[in-house]
């Protein structure tokens, strides 16, 4: 399957365009698209916090999280910034169910997951299209093809995207998970294990992937289409209540894309610093790895890969049926916001 690449210009102008057209602003007058309520006023959230999440995973939260362009943004409204990290996808989704977060960050499979099992979730930007998983094997391993998994045991955090790339691998080589013993560990975790032996292979995920391969640990499977994009997904209630910190937030991420394409020598040095990578690593996962130059608006593109990955869910019994799936698919994306996205209204 094709890759679909759109040039950053592209994304910038289509995205101010929606924005006079939606909002009748003129894009670059650094004006925040208002939320419009019911009775024609709009909501201007004044005082109490906004929790949203960083990762590794996602160099454009710790961009944005490192400019403090959100906390300057709404400093007028005296709304603080509490900035949370997710260690992986399947605890960005805990925290966003508890209410521990308003935003977090996680893989598109993840994210359907969540929503199939009941948490009140939207996608609202697509953050990247990265290549973040790959199947792994260490340094002085004889394994070269993923039928020799027969038998193993591999390391992978359920419920993220690396584990639904093992799951998309094992079937694509005639295996089922009955034939290997999956190891439900958490990303880091699971690169500690295959450096001890604990495990023969882990399904990993970048950057700690990267700084692996540093190590000497090989990849021994790659597929692009296996690998969901990166959503940024929000509450529900959130978005209803808040509409106005939503738009902020959407702002905040398209002024950070657009500031990376021009910056990327200092993006990586960002996540290098954040990640404990050295600058070459990090280098890598942005400039090879990222794909931030993605269509931010959710849609088909993101459904159609979904759509793949949902009868896993019910297959492996982690969502009970296929109607749970196919609501989940057809409520996730929420475009409102990055439809009327205003970059200029941050910085």
């Amino acid at each position: 399957m094709a890759r679909s690449r759109f040039s950053l210009a592209a994304l910038v102008a289509g995205a101010a365009t929606a924005a006079l057209l939606l909002t009748g602003c003129v894009a670059g007058e650094g004006q925040a698209a208002s939320a419009a309520k019911d009775d024609g006023s709009t909501t201007v959230t004044e005082g109490g916090t906004l929790n949203i999440d960083f990762a590794t995973y996602n160099p454009l939260s710790l961009i944005i999280k490192e400019k403090g362009w959100l906390e300057d943004a709404l400093a007028d409204q005296d709304v603080s910034v509490n900035w949370v990290q997710s260690a992986g996808s399947n605890k960005a989704n805990e925290a966003l169910r508890a209410n521990a977060i308003d935003v977090g960050s996680t893989a598109g499979s993840a994210a359907l997951l969540a929503r199939s099992n009941g948490s009140p979730i939207q996608v609202i930007d697509i953050y990247s299209q990265p290549e973040w998983a790959a199947l792994v094997v260490g340094p002085n391993s004889t394994i070269t093809d993923v039928a020799e998994l027969k038998g193993k045991k591999i390391a992978a955090t359920k419920g993220t995207d690396p584990y639904f790339f093992l799951l998309q691998t094992l079937e694509d080589a005639g295996l089922t998970p009955e034939d290997v013993t999956i190891e439900n560990l958490q990303h880091a975790d699971g690169w500690a294990a295959l450096q001890n032996g604990s495990v023969d292979a882990w399904s990993g995920l970048d950057p700690i992937m990267a700084n692996a391969e540093e190590a000497g640990a090989k990849l021994i499977y790659r597929n692009v289409d296996f690998n969901t994009y990166g959503f940024l997904n929000a509450t529900e209630s959130f978005l209803k209540e808040k509409p106005d910190l939503a738009q902020a937030v959407v702002n905040a991420y398209e002024h950070a894309r657009a500031w990376a394409a021009e910056n990327e020598e200092e993006a990586a040095q960002i996540l290098a610093t954040v990640a404990g990578l050295d600058l070459p690593v990090a280098t890598r996962v942005i400039s090879e790895r990222s794909n931030l130059d993605v269509d931010p608006v959710p849609g088909d593109a993101q459904t159609d890969v979904l759509g793949i990955v949902g009868p896993i869910f019910v297959e492996t019994n982690d969502v009970a049926s296929q109607d749970a799936v196919d609501e989940a698919l057809d409520t996730i994306i929420n475009d409102e916001f990055i439809t009327q996205a205003d970059p200029d209204a941050i910085g």
